[in-house]
């Protein structure tokens, strides 16, 4: 056999039942037409970039800078860097420099950059959960070990759950918040807690990082304020990308901001540098970093993205489906009204034609994501299915 044995354990723990789901969507569409399906399975924002950025996706090509397609430091452009640390200072407070900006291939370019330059092998990475379930391989390529932690019924921070499953290999917590797949934020004092937890144990020589996936970080509803990991805590590594905010998600650009209270920065730079070559991305796109620095405070439109969040949220409420409402990101993670939430998700496709994902690829059994970034009319059109399997499935009083 060609392919690895680890590659063949992959594919089968984690695309067996998602296989089986995607060739069932698949013979739907062809069956009853694009049209007649409603895909809310993938986070793929339904939004187009903001039209300032896209004319300086033109202005770049038609006025080049000479030799703006070269190579460059492997951290990116100086002057991209400087653009990004002016926004990190305003917005946290913190004396950020262009030294703490390492430029990326977007988050996940920026995650395996960053866990090849800390991991050792063995290293754990506690990762709460519902989760991201590409965290698990990011983590793995590396030696590291995940360690699973779960969060409460409303989806926040448990720190009893994430100090019982600290050991003397813990290297690093891993957050992603707002959180795909249920849309929540950490809240402040959770995080403050968890930042003491690791204060207290660093006095017994044990230094632990919180690493932020800030992947949607801009899209945060209702004026909810974010944490500031950064005055929290000072081995804080922020990781995020352009593909959410900017719709960007093809283009792959982010940067990793790394605290400027943290010890052994140099070291780490240097770590991050020889990681980037190694993993052969080598650089960040060069024509993207020059169009994203100066666009920092820009998105797309939150508030389409909320209308969304409460049309859809309003619905399934009313209609009886149990759901933390959503604080930020485009996701929603509702309880499946049967314990199986796969058999429920199966229902869903043959019966009203609507892809969604089942919990267990984000680590929780018995709910379901729901991907709201399309357009708002599918939305509308997808309900009555909602409602009418409810009124099969979810048992009254």
């Amino acid at each position: 056999m060609v392919i690895s044995k680890k590659l063949l354990k992959l594919i089968e723990d984690q695309e067996g039942w998602t296989r089986r789901m995607f060739e069932e969507g698949m013979r739907i569409k062809r069956l009853y037409g694009e049209d007649s399906v409603y895909d809310f399975s993938l986070g793929n924002p339904d939004t187009e970039p903001p039209d300032e950025v896209k004319s300086a996706m033109v202005e770049a090509l038609i006025r080049p800078v000479p030799g703006m397609h070269r190579y460059m430091s492997n951290n990116g452009y100086e002057e991209v860097r400087e653009e990004i640390a002016a926004y990190l200072k305003e917005g946290f407070g913190m004396p950020f420099t262009s030294r703490h900006v390492f430029m990326t291939t977007g988050c996940a370019g920026g995650l395996n950059v960053l866990l090849k330059s800390i991991l050792n092998k063995s290293d754990e990475v506690i990762v709460p959960t519902p989760f991201f379930w590409e965290f698990k391989n990011y983590i793995e390529n590396f030696g590291g070990i995940t360690r699973f932690v779960e969060t409460g019924d409303d989806f926040q921070l448990d720190i009893g759950k994430i100090e019982e499953a600290i050991t003397p290999k813990t290297k690093a917590i891993l957050i992603n918040s707002p959180n795909n797949p249920t849309g929540v934020v950490y809240k402040e004092e959770s995080m403050k807690e968890l930042a003491d937890l690791l204060y207290t144990r660093r006095k017994s020589g044990q230094e632990i990082c919180i690493i932020t996936d800030d992947a949607y970080r801009k899209l945060v509803y209702d004026d909810i304020a974010l944490p500031n990991v950064f005055k929290l805590y000072d081995l804080a590594i922020s990781v995020t990308s352009h593909s959410k905010d900017l719709a960007l998600a093809g283009e792959r650009i982010g940067y990793i901001a790394i605290s400027p209270n943290f010890m052994n920065l140099e070291l780490l730079l240097s770590a991050m540098t020889i990681s980037i070559r190694a993993l052969g991305f080598v650089n960040a796109p060069a024509l993207f970093q020059r169009v994203v620095g100066r666009f920092q405070r820009n998105t797309v439109s939150i508030s389409e993205y909320q209308k969304k969040r409460d049309l859809f949220y309003e619905a399934l409420t009313s209609a009886g489906f149990e759901c933390v409402k959503p604080m930020g990101a485009f996701y929603m993670f509702p309880k499946s009204p049967v314990p199986d939430e796969i058999e429920f998700v199966i229902a869903l496709q043959k019966e009203e034609r609507i892809m969604v994902v089942p919990g267990r690829g984000f680590g929780r059994r018995g709910y379901f994501r729901i991907a709201y970034c399309v357009p708002i009319e599918k939305i509308k059109d997808a309900l009555n299915g909602f409602k009418r399997i409810a009124q099969k499935y979810i048992k009254k009083g």
